[in-house]
């Protein structure tokens, strides 16, 4: 049985501050975020106030393609926004 002299590697501090996301990341990623919230936002509502009524606003350019496609902006910059590496 052996024992060997093992001693904690020493780290340098400032590794220890540094963060996996620089803040142009932060800033994707918050871009992407509200790219997916206004699209949510723009695909709620369309219903009738009254349940014996059909609308036909539900099927508005708004709520069937602006929404979406800002939906999925929001996804593609938020993938951009990890992906993206720092300037270190």
């Amino acid at each position: 049985m052996s024992t060997k002299n093992t001693k904690p590697i020493a780290t340098d501090p400032a590794d220890d501050k540094q963060f996996a996301f620089d803040r142009e990341n932060y800033k994707w990623v918050l871009i992407g975020l509200a790219l997916i919230v206004v699209g949510f936002l723009l695909m709620a509502g369309g219903g009738s106030s009254n349940p014996d009524v059909f609308s036909k606003g539900i099927f508005s350019f708004q709520r069937w393609t602006l929404a979406p496609l800002l939906v999925l902006a929001g996804y593609i910059v938020e993938i951009y926004a990890i992906m993206k590496k720092p300037k270190n």
